[in-house]
């Protein structure tokens, strides 16, 4: 599925109370499964020895696909296409790889 499609259709299920700018509740979203995905990466390196097998690693795409959503509604409330951010996205990290700057700190590297 391309980025296009996944926006489109995912925006049907986007079902979510009106709490002043309608970003804000997507971003708290994003922000919210992220950490689900840094927690269960932390729960593999605690318990499991870092060790990730299959029922990690489904729970992990369970928990990236909600990272997903969160952002395609991020992306609708900002009227930014996905697929041209992450095309920004490529070009951005393509430029620093063709400068040598792709390691280190700061946005205009």
């Amino acid at each position: 599925m391309d980025f296009t499609t996944y926006q489109t259709k995912s925006r049907r299920t986007a079902k979510y109370p009106a709490i002043g700018h309608p970003v804000i509740y997507p971003t708290l979203g994003l922000a919210n499964e992220a950490g689900e995905v840094a927690g269960k990466v932390k729960k593999v390196f605690r318990d499991k020895g870092g060790v990730i097998g299959e029922a990690e690693r489904e729970a992990l795409k369970g928990e990236l696909g909600d990272v997903l959503w969160y952002l395609a509604q991020v992306c609708t409330e900002l009227g930014l296409p996905l697929d041209e951010v992450a095309e920004a996205n490529i070009e951005k990290l393509y430029s620093r790889l063709e400068r040598g700057v792709i390691g280190g700190d700061g946005d205009n590297r």
